[in-house]
């Protein structure tokens, strides 16, 4: 089966049980079979839309799912989960964004892969260097990205005040 890389993260209501919630419902729903999941870290909201600080959180696995039909399966659990769309990069409940696909490519409307913001994420780095730090994408080794962008604003869940 491929090997997947997923983000979570959400800053509405209770984040870190959503978080918690969707990496077990990936494997109940056989959508993944999760096998690593990293620490979970607050960091600052990306976009400049006004809202709370993110728990964030990235998971490895496995999964039988086309990347499309993953990339459905996802977006199903998330509104699931209570995900309503609104603002871009506003305020969600819960947000799963695909990482990387083994290490296919893919270049569609609805997904890119990897990631096409991954290498440039502290949010997303920081907690897959965690997991997987000899993981190459896009050339980059994932420790190596992540350290490029270690003065951000990520920091571990449990070190900082609840919100």
């Amino acid at each position: 089966m491929p090997e997947i890389g997923l983000g979570l993260g959400g800053n509405v209501g209770d984040p870190t049980e959503a978080i918690r919630r969707a990496v077990a419902a990936l494997g109940a729903r056989g959508i993944a079979e999760i096998e690593k999941v990293s620490s979970l870290y607050r960091t600052a909201p990306w976009g400049g839309v006004p809202q709370p600080d993110y728990a964030n959180a990235c998971a490895i696995g496995r999964t039988e799912l086309a990347p499309l039909d993953l990339l459905d399966a996802v977006k199903t659990l998330e509104r699931d989960l209570g995900r309503v769309d609104s603002v871009r990069w506003g305020p969600r409940v819960i947000d799963i964004d695909i990482l990387f696909y083994d290490d296919i490519s893919v270049q569609d409307e609805r997904l890119v892969i990897p990631h096409r913001d991954l290498l440039r994420r502290a949010f997303v780095l920081i907690p897959l260097a965690e997991i997987a730090p000899d993981l190459v994408i896009a050339g980059r080794r994932v420790a190596d990205a992540a350290r490029d962008l270690a003065g951000e604003d990520v920091k571990p869940w449990a070190a900082t005040k609840s919100p």
